[in-house]
């Protein structure tokens, strides 16, 4: 489902832009992600860029937030300037509760700063064009936290949740991280799966992956529960 709606706000656009023109729509300038760590957002936006093979360029929101007075909007500018002189692009702005967080009255230096680089960002959303050849993903683990201004209708107004996995979902992530491993009779991935763990999709690949350090550091063929 999150394949499909991320298909339809960032690849379809860049690759169909037909398609919105056929039904008289205007295609969302970009989408925001949002869920837990490790549910996938950072490398399901890579694989779109990649089947759209448009310029990918990615930032962590607190990269973004620099020391020095005017940096950080200066940076939101070059980003989108690097972005429209390599269209087609995708930016993907990772973390962006760094510096989209809702806004309060402040004396702070730095948290003035933060406001004018989220201020730019919000300029610069709204000076290119829906049809453009330039999409948005930003992502997040704090949605609730986000300053209303940045997912406005005609923003980034397009929200897709990454839960944590079902058990459908969470066998399926251990099947493909324990493919090419010997697994020891003894092995009874279904456990894991029934678990009432929160476990995300990064954390079954982190059991996975020590399970098979484990053998290796024991000298062992098989990878044991």
């Amino acid at each position: 489902e999150q394949i499909m709606e991320i298909r339809e706000a960032v690849e379809l656009p860049l690759t169909h832009p037909e398609l919105y023109e056929d039904v008289g729509i205007k295609p969302p300038k970009g989408v925001i992600l949002y869920g837990v760590p490790g549910t996938g957002k950072t490398l399901l936006a890579k694989a779109v860029a990649a089947e759209t093979s448009a310029t990918f360029l990615r930032v962590v929101g607190s990269e973004l937030i620099q020391k020095y007075l005017g940096e950080g909007p200066k940076l939101v500018r070059e980003m989108f300037r690097v972005a429209q002189e390599n269209s087609p692009s995708i930016i993907f702005i990772d973390e962006i509760d760094a510096v989209a967080t809702k806004r309060y009255d402040t004396t702070s230096g730095g948290e003035k700063e933060i406001q004018r680089t989220m201020l730019e960002l919000l300029n610069q959303l709204d000076g290119f064009d829906d049809a453009g050849e330039v999409k948005v993903i930003m992502a997040t683990n704090r949605i609730e936290s986000l300053d209303p201004a940045l997912i406005r209708p005609g923003r980034i107004d397009r929200k897709i949740e990454f839960p944590l996995p079902d058990e459908k979902t969470k066998r399926g992530i251990f099947k493909i991280h324990t493919s090419r491993m010997t697994l020891s009779d003894d092995v009874n991935l279904e456990e894991f799966v029934v678990a009432k763990d929160d476990l995300s999709g990064a954390d079954i690949k982190a059991i996975c992956s020590e399970a098979g350090m484990l053998a290796l550091r024991e000298r062992r063929m098989q990878v044991t529960q």
